[in-house]
């Protein structure tokens, strides 16, 4: 499989998409103004415990405080065992927090909405092919490296790094074949990075950061290359530049496949991925055979709803119906990377009356989701023909980065039509030629109510001036949504 990362970077906006066998699978959006947050180390301050919600909010010099759940607030070593004994038990939230206390916090969700971001005192840095979590005990290795021998070689080689060291640590996906001398040099970088966080603390006020994660594109090297990335184009001189002495002094087999785009045609543009970005902002995704895929994103949850369309097939009504969701499978399966929808995501193909059918289609989806970076759960068709799953959410969607809900609606998604509003503006001037006394009204409103005012429901109009006494005007305010209106006392 051909897979790329492309990075284009503006003065205030930096944007990273990976593309397989040129079709878009994933972006990533780091505006300067709204940098992400997660992996970001604070001092922070309690200001308020909530036991009846067993959290506590905590204020890290953000708009809105920030979340602490009890199950987030790391327990002295000797009592929270190791990286893989089970679950522990959580204690009250009233024993671990109190009002005012002062503590250092990592970022693991960014604010969406109206909810501020999600912290943890079980603090963590990253590197390479490293996850350090000093409160922690253990070693763990990523469960996508699959190979048992390499898992234990991973596992005995850090072992013996580590020595007599403290601390627990994850090998992450990039750490599969490496060698023992790469390894080192990340735990030595870990080390010092902790060694400067540890001194800073004193010096540090409460609400300011003492660490933040590295800027999108540097990220981007280190969490998105893999073997199969091919090629990593960026299309800044003096990104390029940083990625380059970034990879060198870190990532040496990366820094070949790093490469400066100096086309006149945007780099985005040669895979289409700007219309497809456009496009991932759609409820209506088209399927090839005609079909389509209906998304829609609430607070709650995602809902996801397949149709044939047009699609009429060739044999009968049930392989029909099979081949759509097959089609469907796959496109929604990229369709949750592209928009990276997280959450609840309940999915409604269409009924199928063979079982096998039906099986195939969730091994499909559940295929197709392989690819997924994202933590996710897939569960078995309910009784109701639905597939529900979960994926891990950490950061916005894509809708919610680029979009905001529609003024005219509110985020709706749809208005009232021009026959509801010319009734309610009827009763308003009803409600007040009783309440008060004027020689006439004068009502402002968009140009097509005013249309159906003085069309349609010009009869109306003449029995509501009969039936009041008063005559009524009308006026056209072309700034006025639909539904805006104003009935004004003359």
């Amino acid at each position: 499989m051909s897979s790329e990362i492309l990075i284009n970077v503006t003065p205030s906006e930096t944007r990273a998409v990976v593309v397989e066998n040129g079709v878009l699978q994933e972006v990533f959006i780091e505006r300067s103004e709204h940098r992400g947050l997660v992996g970001n180390i604070y001092k922070g301050k309690v200001c308020r415990v909530l036991p009846g919600m067993q959290a506590a909010f905590v204020e890290i010099g953000l708009s809105r405080a920030a979340f602490l759940h009890a199950s987030d607030i790391s327990i002295p070593k000797g009592q929270s065992g190791d990286l893989k004994e089970a679950p522990r038990i959580t204690p009250p939230i009233t024993s671990l927090l109190r009002e005012g206390d002062e503590l250092l916090v990592q970022v693991i969700k960014d604010p969406m909405g109206s909810k501020g971001a999600r912290l943890t005192t079980q603090l963590s840095a990253s590197s390479r092919y490293l996850v350090y979590m000093p409160e922690a005990e253990g070693i763990g290795i990523s469960l996508k490296i699959e190979g048992e021998e390499e898992r234990e070689r991973l596992k005995n080689c850090l072992s013996e790094l580590l020595g007599e060291q403290q601390g627990g640590y994850i090998l992450r996906t990039a750490a599969e074949g490496v060698t023992d001398a790469e390894l080192q040099a990340d735990l030595e970088f870990l080390h010092r990075l902790w060694e400067k966080l540890r001194q800073r603390v004193t010096s540090t006020q409460c609400g300011e950061a003492l660490y933040q994660d590295l800027p999108l594109t540097l990220r981007a090297l280190r969490d998105l290359f893999s073997p199969e990335i091919e090629r990593i184009r960026i299309d800044a001189a003096e990104t390029f530049k940083e990625a380059q002495q970034f990879a060198e002094g870190f990532m040496p087999e990366c820094a070949a496949r790093l490469e400066h785009y100096r086309g006149d045609r945007p780099l985005f543009d040669l895979f289409g991925v700007e219309d497809e970005i456009q496009k991932a902002l759609d409820r209506k995704v088209p399927l090839k055979s005609g079909g389509y895929v209906i998304f829609d994103q609430t607070e709650a949850m995602t809902t996801v709803d397949v149709n044939t369309g047009g699609f009429v097939g060739h044999k009968n009504l049930e392989e029909t119906i099979f081949k759509t969701n097959l089609e469907a499978a796959q496109a929604i399966a990229r369709q949750l990377r592209v928009r990276n929808l997280g959450g609840i995501i309940i999915i409604d193909f269409i009924d199928m009356e063979e079982v096998s059918h039906r099986e195939q289609v969730l091994r499909t989806f559940e295929k197709a989701m392989q690819m997924d970076r994202a933590k996710h759960n897939i569960c078995a068709v309910s009784e109701l023909g639905l597939v529900e799953m979960t994926r891990k959410r950490t950061r916005e969607s894509l809708g919610h980065i680029l979009c905001e809900p529609c003024p005219c609606c509110d985020g709706r998604g749809y208005t009232k039509n021009v026959e509801t509003v010319c009734y309610e503006i009827f009763r308003e001037i009803l409600r007040e030629s009783r309440q008060y006394e004027s020689k006439q009204f004068l009502v402002l409103a968009s140009q097509d109510v005013i249309d159906r005012l003085n069309d349609e429901d010009s009869t109306k109009v003449a029995e509501l001036e009969q039936f009041i006494g008063k005559p009524i005007l009308f006026q056209c305010e072309p700034q006025y949504g639909r539904e805006q209106f104003n009935v004004v006392l003359m």
